[in-house]
């Protein structure tokens, strides 16, 4: 049998684990959720631990809570982040009240356990740890901080150094030339190069994408309280919370121009969901791309060959696969995925709260998490450590009519259509076919279907 200690609050009397540093508030959403065995994210309770150190820091400047009560729940948050086991103390499940209630007092609980015991005299989750509060603007702001900061020190960096790592492959294989296809048939000749910095383009326009989103982002709802009015929180509270939490996270937060949009709407949540799954939709094509060239080796493209990682198959002997564009592409699924949830859940705001917020962060943080973590991977071991078959890339061009697109403004589009079904049914180069066709000498042939000149585009 477990060891219980009887807590109470405003319904009545409760048993909690003897161990326990929540309350009868937490025990009774652990009691009443028992639906996924799913946590918040850690990154959602750390930024949640940084807002309520910025709120008491911010209600001692203004006067509000004594400075040796502000500095023990500074402390008491200090001691948790730096718990390897942090979450053992936040065992609230994702799928909990809509407003995220059940989470904002189990953090408010367990610090009035550990900042009580450091003053040696009772420090309330209410009254003390949520002063100048409400679930209804922590919890959206919660929402804004963690997902800004991993925005900025996770899925930034990843994609930066995702983008350099293609671009520095693409001048490494800039010399290599290969069949273009459109509708996955063959087409004029591309360099290496030029389908690898296509995806780098994508890839900074992720970025440039997601930078916008950050200063919205960094707007908060911290000071609307219950339903945006600011009751019972200082009038400038707002403002120094958005101070404290600004040097805690070395970030820029502002309190929101309009406190009731940010408490009873998560439309900048949605938006940023929203950019995640553009930035999923991105690394699926780069991730197919690779699949496709790398697919065979003898029966398929062969144009280049992914880093063995790991055997391929149980029963096929020898058979290597290409598990990280696999990977990509299934992180990739996920986050479309999460953003569905996201925008359902975007659309539960009703008057003055949304009531959707914890699935909402689980979602948010999750994509972010996937898509640095696979970025990373996809830089390391799959586009930076790729080799390219030249020959498997120079039988494909040989044998490609295509190439006749040159000739077009010399011979006219039909004739040269004539020569291009011609080699294709000869199975002949299509040089040697309009060599046959046309008066232009071989030596002309060999300059205007030059592979090389044609990736430059031009007459």
């Amino acid at each position: 049998m477990m060891s219980t200690r009887i807590e109470h609050d405003s319904m009545g009397k409760l048993a909690v684990p003897s161990d326990a540093l929540y309350g009868a508030q937490t025990q009774r959403a652990v009691n009443n959720f028992p639906i996924s065995g799913q946590t918040m994210p850690k990154a959602f309770i750390e930024a949640l631990l940084l807002a309520k150190s910025a709120a008491a820091s911010a209600n001692a400047t203004l006067g509000l809570i004594p400075n040796e009560m502000a500095q023990a729940i500074i402390e008491a948050v200090n001691d948790l982040l730096d718990d390897e086991n942090l979450l053992r103390h936040f065992p609230v499940d994702v799928y909990q009240t809509g407003s995220g209630t059940s989470s904002n007092m189990n953090a408010n609980e367990v610090l009035s356990s550990l900042a009580s015991k450091k003053l040696q005299q009772k420090v309330g989750a209410n009254d003390h740890i949520n002063y100048g509060q409400s679930s209804n603007d922590i919890i959206p702001s919660t929402i804004h901080i963690s997902a800004a900061i991993e925005l900025e020190k996770c899925l930034l960096p990843a994609l930066e150094h995702l983008s350099t790592a293609i671009k520095d492959k693409a001048a490494t294989v800039d010399h290599h030339i290969k069949t273009g296809r459109t509708h996955l048939m063959d087409a004029m000749p591309v360099r290496l190069s030029q389908s690898l910095l296509s995806w780098a383009s994508q890839i900074d326009q992720n970025i440039n994408s997601l930078q916008l989103q950050q200063p919205v982002l960094q707007s908060l709802a911290q000071g609307g309280t219950a339903v945006g009015t600011g009751i019972n929180a200082h009038p400038d509270f707002s403002v120094e919370f958005s101070k404290q939490i600004s040097q805690l996270t070395e970030l820029e937060f502002t309190p929101a121009d309009n406190l009731f949009m940010h408490i009873g709407t998560q439309d900048i949540a949605v938006a940023l969901s929203g950019q995640l799954k553009t930035l999923a939709v991105s690394l699926m094509k780069i991730a197919n791309d690779l699949r496709w060239m790398n697919s065979g080796p003898l029966a398929g493209l062969g144009e280049i060959a992914l880093e063995a990682l790991q055997p391929g198959s149980s029963i096929m002997p020898g058979k290597v696969n290409p598990v990280i564009p696999e990977a990509t592409a299934m992180v990739a699924a996920q986050v479309i995925g999460n953003d569905a949830t996201i925008t359902i859940a975007g659309q539960s705001g009703n008057f003055e709260l949304n009531v959707m917020l914890p699935v909402i962060a689980h979602n948010l943080l999750s994509s972010i998490e996937l898509l640095a973590n696979v970025s990373q991977l996809l830089a390391d071991k799959a586009i930076s450590t790729f080799t390219v078959n030249e020959d498997a890339l120079k039988a494909a061009l040989s044998r490609n009519p295509i190439l006749v697109t040159a000739l077009n403004p010399i011979i006219g589009y039909e004739k040269a259509a004539f020569i291009a079904k011609k080699a294709y049914k000869e199975g002949r180069p299509v040089l040697d076919v309009a060599d046959e066709e046309t008066e232009l000498s071989y030596a002309q042939l060999e300059t205007l279907l030059d592979p090389e000149k044609l990736t430059r585009g031009g007459i």
